[in-house]
């Protein structure tokens, strides 16, 4: 399958309204005579590249180009090839920067990269959502299914604080919660790939977490149900994120090479789980610091 193709950007970082329309132009007939001929490839976790680039990810860039306007920083950071692990802490309520993070390197990324993504059993268990999750190349967040996608030379992202930080109230933004047992750890020292902490700021603002309907919440299965400034106050219209600026930060790769037999070592596990993690506080913070406005 011929790589998606790549367009041009302007001299702000964003691509180009004309530009963006005459390639999408040049590639939807192409792209509906791949649906219809099956002239495309799907690989054994139901990652369908074709779909993903043309049809799935363009809906975000919007976001990420002119609501959000995303500022990407230490891309060269992540390696252009081979197996890397990208771990971020969560949060905004709507987990958009995990989506935020898959744009910023596909299209920024010299290699434009795919990011594979390891995502919580509730995703996987919801209609719509789950073959749509499958088909952009996630996977459920567990250490044999990271191994294989990490040992393909795939690039993978975790966010290890899962429904406590996305969920946690606006009080607490910015501050990350436990990382857990680390098994996004030994994945990446079994596999012998780099580490790289990833920081994100202007997501806590998106939807500011002011309450939890908890009774509601275990009713409909869900992890919590938020209060926010303006949801469910305004009906659907409380669902648009609130413009906040946004920086994401990759920072500098933890290599594993040379510990690759602590993999077995639970100590060395929560130890190292625990320097990633305040690798990334400590950029949170500095990133707040430089931020010149929320919005």
């Amino acid at each position: 399958m011929p790589d998606a193709r790549v367009i041009p950007l302007d001299p702000d970082g964003h691509r180009g309204a004309r530009v963006q329309a005459e390639v999408a132009g040049d590639t939807l007939l192409d792209f509906l005579r791949r649906r219809l001929t099956g002239d495309y490839e799907v690989d054994d976790f139901g990652f369908d590249a074709d779909l993903t680039d043309h049809v799935l990810i363009p809906p975000l860039r919007p976001l990420f180009d002119r609501w959000f306007r995303v500022e990407v920083r230490g891309l060269d950071n992540v390696p252009s090839a081979g197996g890397a692990l990208i771990v971020a802490n969560h949060s905004g309520t709507i987990a958009l920067d995990s989506l935020m993070t898959q744009v910023a390197l596909r299209d920024h990324h010299p290699a434009h990269r795919h990011l594979r993504m390891l995502g919580a059993d509730l995703v996987f268990r919801t209609p719509f959502l789950a073959p749509l999750a499958r088909k952009a190349g996630h996977t459920l967040a567990c250490m044999p299914d990271a191994e294989r996608l990490l040992n393909r030379g795939e690039l993978v992202g975790v966010w290890p604080e899962g429904f406590k930080g996305v969920g946690k109230p606006f009080s607490e933004r910015y501050k990350l919660q436990r990382f857990g047992r680390g098994g996004f750890v030994s994945a990446a020292l079994r596999a012998g790939v780099p580490i790289i902490p990833t920081a994100i700021v202007g997501a806590e603002e998106t939807y500011p977490m002011l309450g939890n309907l908890s009774p509601l919440a275990r009713i409909l299965g869900l992890p919590y149900f938020p209060i926010t400034p303006t949801f469910p106050w305004l009906g659907p219209l409380g669902m648009v994120p609130l413009p906040s600026r946004w920086i994401i930060e990759f920072g500098e790769p933890v290599h594993t090479e040379q510990v690759a037999a602590d993999a077995d070592d639970p100590m060395a596990v929560l130890e190292l789980t625990d320097a990633v993690r305040e690798r990334i506080q400590q950029s949170l913070y500095r990133l707040l610091v430089q931020r010149e406005s929320t919005f």
